[in-house]
């Protein structure tokens, strides 16, 4: 079998060319040109620049238009609109009925002061009334009885008068016929007048001793009647020994216990009424002249708003802050608890159409008149003029356009610089 032979028959050797220096040149010349043209922007900057910041360093915003709601933020808790604190009417010994967080409903029964003061004192104003009673009823009766006399001696007189008639007229004949004397005939003339005159004065005295009996009676009615107050005010505070529920809700407090020794005026029960809840809030003593009753609130509650209002302000600031009152519309939502702290909007007004700019660090640090706008990589600094600011939102009225970014983050690590360049 014949042999196989190698491949060095094949195999020519090839002499290598070397590239001219000229074009190694070139290559390095056309590669420093790209290097300087693409740097040149970046030198540009950093010529312009005052100094350097880090892009992650910084929070940015976009000026935008559209709707802006002037908002105050505010911090409350929820209270009872409701919450009074029932006190003792009277000193004695209580007996409480309820613990402390139970439910109650209107009516029920929570505490029994026992005063036998008070009680001793119910019965001796019954004992007055009941004689009161009696003397104007024994006065009653004894104008009855006097003005039955009275009318018996008003018709005795009549009687009389009408006797004293006749005989003038029986005297008159006589006389007439000569039978009677003159003298005896003006007799039976002022026995007439006599009568007459007497009956004149029994009516007289029966119409004084009628109205001086009437006034005595009725001013024994009147002693009776404001007696029968002073029992029925008496009864109330009797009634008031037992501590009822105002209103439906629940035992907030128990300032006693079982049995304890009680004054007048102390506090026994404190109740509050969960179907009335509202937010106390500490507004802030700045935005004391802007708001007032009766503009719009938004609660926030378990991630969300719930409408309301506020109703009331107070007259007075205290550690810088004023207090006020917002009320839910169409009641409070369910699972709120007393004392649950919440944030609040307060919305002050609605503006349409205006430039605007989320709210950052840069409005109090640039007290509201600078910016740094980023364009190019380079944040310049620019003066503008703000209005009014929300809690999420600020309006510019001059010195931004729309679609320009703004530096949101706190302004006073820049020291003041004009431009800085913005380094990825």
């Amino acid at each position: 079998m014949p042999g196989i032979r190698d491949s060095s028959s094949m195999d020519r050797p090839i002499e290598r060319r070397r590239r001219p220096l000229a074009f190694w040149l070139l290559a390095a010349g056309a590669g420093a040109l790209a290097l300087f043209l693409a740097l040149q922007p970046l030198a540009r900057r950093w010529a312009a620049a005052d100094r350097g910041v880090e892009l992650e360093r910084l929070r940015l915003g976009t000026v935008t238009r559209g709707e802006l709601i002037h908002d105050v933020a505010a911090q409350g808790r929820v209270v009872a609109a409701s919450r009074p604190t029932l006190f003792s009417p009277a000193p004695g010994i209580v007996a409480v009925r309820v613990e402390e967080g139970r439910q109650v409903a209107a009516g029920d029964l929570l505490a029994v002061v026992s005063s036998p003061e008070l009680e001793n004192r119910l019965q001796q104003e019954r004992a007055t009334l009941e004689a009161f009673r009696s003397e104007a009823g024994r006065l009653e009766l004894a104008a009855r009885q006097q003005n039955l006399a009275n009318e018996q001696r008003v018709a005795l007189g009549e009687v009389e008068l009408r006797s004293a008639e006749r005989d003038v007229a029986r005297a008159e004949r006589l006389a007439a016929e000569g039978l009677m004397n003159q003298i005896d005939l003006e007799r039976a003339k002022d026995s007439l007048a006599i009568r007459s005159l007497e009956l004149v004065q029994a009516r007289q005295r029966v119409e004084i001793e009628r109205e001086m009996l009437e006034l005595q009676a009725r001013d024994a009615r009147a002693r009776a009647d404001r007696q029968r107050l002073v029992v029925a005010d008496v009864e109330r505070q009797v009634a008031e020994l037992e501590i009822r529920a105002p209103f439906s809700g629940l035992v907030s407090t128990l300032s006693v216990e079982d049995a304890d020794a009680v004054v007048r005026g102390q506090p026994l029960i404190g109740v509050v009424d969960l179907s009335d809840l509202e937010i106390e809030v500490a507004i802030p003593e700045s935005y004391a002249d802007d708001v007032a009753p009766g503009i719009p609130a938004r609660v926030r509650v378990d991630g969300g708003e719930v409408a309301g209002r506020l109703i009331r302000v107070a007259p007075e600031v205290r550690n810088s802050q004023v207090a006020g009152r917002i009320a839910f519309d169409g009641g409070p939502p369910r699972g709120l608890r007393q004392n649950q702290r919440v944030s609040a909007r307060l919305l002050l007004d609605e503006k349409r159409d205006v430039l605007k700019v989320p709210r950052g660090p840069f409005l109090e640090s640039g007290g509201g008149r600078r910016v740094y706008v980023v364009a190019d990589g380079l944040a310049r600094r620019r003066e503008i003029v703000t209005g009014a600011v929300s809690v999420t939102e600020v309006e510019i009225l001059e010195g931004l356009a729309e679609g320009e970014q703004i530096v949101l983050s706190d302004l006073s690590a820049f020291e003041g610089a004009e431009t800085l360049l913005v380094r990825d």
